[in-house]
């Protein structure tokens, strides 16, 4: 065996073992055929496979094809998304634009094809490789989501860090015919035992073979964010606003022919004469 072949071998061998493991690993959307399956994907943008199940079943009672969904008002269509499902705007948007967009070009059926699949509102290579690989068993590709990056590079498959070079090097790795099973059960993998904080890395059954056992805490995640502290200055106090306000006022100096008059509690600058009639005026 040759030295380029070596990675190779060991990757495939260490997806061999995995699929022991979880022999059970599918598609954990909900449905029942191609439409369904891409609605329910183009939903699960941004969230989680339960919460998409939880709205799926209400959706497709009321739109059950892409027919149904494309003569549906939008609004309505994010009403009910809006239960359960964060970007529900555009998000029916989304369903209800790819829906008229299967009955306007593909006769209400979902295409076989990326290309085509791609063409549609709300449908990325990820997406499109969910439904080829899932629905037709013949996708073009390797499905890269959170979960197969950090397991890809976990394992030492990949030290890449975009999902559309990650998927060029796991495309290297393994044959066309492992790429759906492989990115189903690294999903697998990923939300049972090699989760994103604190990996089970005890329990798991490829840890003798994995570079990052015992040690995989931050390989694979996005680096924290850098908190920028804000520091507010303290408002002045309202008695020392007044007394600074007050010495603004009163002048510091009067003019030579004036008096400064305090009677009362009040303070008023009068004429010389003025203030010396007054006083004497007081005394009687």
């Amino acid at each position: 065996m040759t030295a380029t072949n070596q990675p190779r071998a060991r990757a495939q061998e260490t997806f061999r073992r995995l699929r022991v493991i979880h022999p059970d690993a599918h598609c954990e959307l909900d449905h029942v055929d191609p439409f369904q399956l891409l609605v329910a994907t183009v939903l699960s943008a941004q969230t989680t496979d339960v919460l998409v199940n939880q709205i799926t079943p209400r959706l497709f009672a009321r739109w059950p094809d892409a027919r149904a969904l494309a003569s549906a008002p939008v609004a309505e269509v994010a009403a009910l998304l809006r239960e359960r499902l964060g970007m529900f705007n555009q998000k029916g948007k989304n369903i209800v634009g790819l829906a008229k967009k299967l009955v306007e070009k593909h006769g209400g059926e979902v295409p076989r094809t990326l290309a085509e699949l791609v063409e549609l509102p709300g449908v990325g290579r990820k997406t499109a490789n969910v439904v080829l690989g899932v629905a037709f068993g013949r996708p073009e590709g390797v499905v890269v989501d959170t979960h197969v990056q950090r397991l890809s590079q976990r394992l030492g498959w990949t030290t890449e860090q975009k999902p559309e070079t990650i998927e060029k090097a796991l495309c290297a790795l393994f044959p066309p015919e492992d790429w759906n099973m492989l990115s189903l059960v690294l999903i697998f993998h990923g939300r049972r035992v090699c989760f994103a904080k604190k990996p089970a890395c005890a329990a798991c059954g490829v840890n003798d073979v994995c570079p990052s056992a015992f040690a995989a805490e931050n390989v694979g995640r996005k680096p924290p964010r850098k908190r920028t502290a804000v520091v507010i200055e303290p408002a002045p106090k309202k008695k020392a606003a007044a007394k600074k306000a007050t010495k603004k006022a009163t002048p510091k100096k009067t003019a030579a022919n004036t008096v400064v008059v305090k009677r009362g509690g009040a303070t008023r600058i009068a004429p010389k004469k003025a203030a010396a009639k007054g006083k004497g005026s007081g005394r009687g």
